[in-house]
């Protein structure tokens, strides 16, 4: 890769890190909190992730509330979720599908498996391999996202268009990518951890500072 640019409006955004950070903080923590839940809370962030491609996150977050209200998180065919998810969620009948396999994937035996089986593999990046290869509808993007929401994702980056805009923005990147291969991937988080820790910010933190220009929120 040739090198970036120099970086841009590094006071404007170590200004609104200063602002944000206390509640940037605030919402790692929780997230931390909740990876050391019970498996079946792992699970529906889970699945937030899965439904929040294409969708914003808060109609995931608010179909994932819908499914186990009615029952259907934990017991509902792949037809009856999707029905449930029609109303908010893009791609609605694929991502029933996903869902469903998961579940089956992680709580079809005697026992669940989705804790243990993130406990074998403690490094953020193994994880987010593993998790890509077992779980149909993760790629890199949306298992970072599950692994930063249960605090286990240090390091790694949730690349969607807000966070790729904001890279360019600063000068972290010279254009910004027509796709995202594994590779182009994996290329563009070292260049953002290069960037994180040139401007003192973490990478999750970064990450939440420039969802919440996209959202005017802090959320996940």
């Amino acid at each position: 890769m040739r090198p970036s640019p120099a970086y841009r409006e590094l006071d404007v955004l170590r200004a609104e890190y200063a602002e944000k950070g206390p509640a940037i903080r605030r919402r790692l923590a929780e997230f931390r909190t909740v990876g050391r839940r019970p498996d079946r809370e792992l699970f529906e962030e889970l699945c937030f992730c899965l439904l929040a491609v294409q969708t914003k996150a808060r109609a995931s977050d608010a179909a994932v509330r819908d499914l186990a209200d009615a029952g259907l998180l934990w017991s509902g065919d792949a037809e009856a979720v999707a029905r449930s998810l029609r109303r908010r969620i893009r791609f609605h009948n694929q991502k029933a599908a996903f869902l469903v396999a998961a579940r089956e994937r992680f709580f079809g035996g005697p026992r669940p498996l989705l804790r243990e089986a993130l406990d074998a593999v403690p490094v953020p990046s193994a994880a987010r391999g593993w998790l890509v290869a077992e779980v149909d509808g993760l790629g890199f993007k949306e298992a970072s996202h599950f692994l930063r929401n249960i605090g286990r994702g240090d390091g790694l980056a949730i690349l969607d268009r807000h966070i790729l805009r904001n890279l360019l923005r600063h000068g972290v990147l010279r254009r910004t990518p027509s796709s995202l291969t594994p590779r182009r991937y994996l290329e563009i988080e070292v260049t953002m951890r290069r960037f994180s820790e040139a401007v003192g910010i973490g990478m999750e933190e970064l990450d939440l500072v420039f969802w919440s220009r996209a959202t005017g929120e802090i959320f996940k």
